[in-house]
């Protein structure tokens, strides 16, 4: 019998995820908030885009706003919730699909930050398993039933990461990422926190700069000055990971200890960091439509996950003494950019790093 699944939250990434999984045959049945958004999927289907002609399609996905979730408590229960919602509703995402969980079934966090121990917290860690989605899985939800992707699928990096809180490579992790590969390039890893912190300092060295700049990931890493804001934001998450004691990962392709030597005035090494950031504007690296996740939130008029990111990275550095004042420094504009006090513009943190 194939696995009953659940993805709460149809937006971009839980989306472009439902329409993926059930264009391949799976039982999938996607919940999402949004009205006009189910209305549109239930009418049409879920659209989806990409960087090339191949990746267009538009696939029926059987979907329920959140409010119409009772109607499960007379159907077979769920054998794995994809939970792909802001980090700020985990708890209560978790909170309304647990009663409709199988016996053995559990809760998969395909989301932004590390909200692994919160889901843990509702269900158990025996029923959390994590899912990192990868740098190049850059997706927007643009309109009700619409989703593009903004970089390129495929390439030399797996897409998407499962693993187990524990670290051990079970059989249903392997069976979850056989599930995804339908969805793009899938693996296990016996790393689970590393790697969630090494994505973590990719969204802390990018989202909020976007949000706070107005900066779309070509125009913030091709900025002279903000692209040493987003090198600074890098080493520091790197250093704040070490003492955290975790074995991190290849950050946008890049080692962490260059991010962290360049960032702490290795003249070699910043130049080489720059120019490979600089490399990573031109061509087909990413459209330039991309705007990361908490940009578009921004522009949305919706909150941002700014303290789950920035604020989640200065506060674990608080607690290992390893400082992070330019992460502390990012979290204020962009929430000044939220409250509506200053408008997005990249001088809003230019006084995060010297003038060259």
């Amino acid at each position: 019998m194939r696995k009953r699944i659940a993805v709460v939250g149809a937006g971009a990434v839980g989306g472009y995820i439902a329409a993926h999984l059930a264009k391949a045959g799976a039982d999938v049945t996607a919940i999402d908030p949004w009205p006009e958004h189910v209305e549109t999927i239930r009418a049409k289907g879920l659209e989806i885009s990409g960087m090339s002609d191949a990746e267009h399609f538009v696939q029926k996905v059987p979907v329920l706003h959140l409010t119409d979730l009772q109607r499960f408590a007379k159907e077979r229960p769920f054998d794995i919730a994809i939970l792909s919602v802001k980090s700020y509703d985990t708890i209560w995402a978790t909170t309304m699909i647990a009663p409709y969980l199988a016996e053995h079934g559990y809760v998969v966090s395909a989301q932004n930050s590390i909200n692994e121990e919160a889901i843990a917290s509702v269900v158990g860690f025996d029923r959390t398993v994590g899912c990192m989605v990868g740098n190049n899985y850059a997706v927007d939800l643009y309109e009700p039933g619409k989703i593009r992707r903004t970089m390129p699928k495929g390439g030399t990096y797996a897409a998407l990461q499962v693993g187990e809180v524990h670290g051990r490579v079970t059989p249903r992790l392997q069976e979850l990422s056989e599930i995804m590969s339908a969805v793009d390039r899938c693996e296990t890893t016996a790393n689970l926190w590393g790697v969630r912190w090494s994505k973590l300092v990719v969204n802390g060295m990018r989202n909020g700069v976007s949000a706070a700049t107005g900066l779309g990931g070509n125009e913030r890493d091709g900025h002279d000055r903000i692209r040493r804001v987003v090198i600074k934001l890098a080493g520091e998450a790197v250093r704040v990971g070490e003492g955290l004691g975790l074995v991190l990962e290849k950050i946008a392709g890049v080692e962490p200890q260059m991010w962290a030597g360049a960032s702490e005035g290795d003249a070699k090494t910043l130049s080489a960091v720059e120019k490979i950031m600089i490399e990573g504007t031109k061509g087909t690296a990413r459209s330039n439509l991309q705007r990361p996740s908490m940009a578009q939130d921004m522009a949305k008029g919706r909150r941002t996950e700014i303290d789950y990111m920035n604020g989640m990275i200065a506060a674990k550095g608080r607690s290992v003494d390893r400082a992070a004042p330019t992460h502390e420094g990012l979290t204020e504009a962009v929430k000044r950019v939220e409250r509506g006090e200053i408008p997005p513009k990249p001088d809003n943190l230019f006084h995060l790093i010297p003038n060259r």
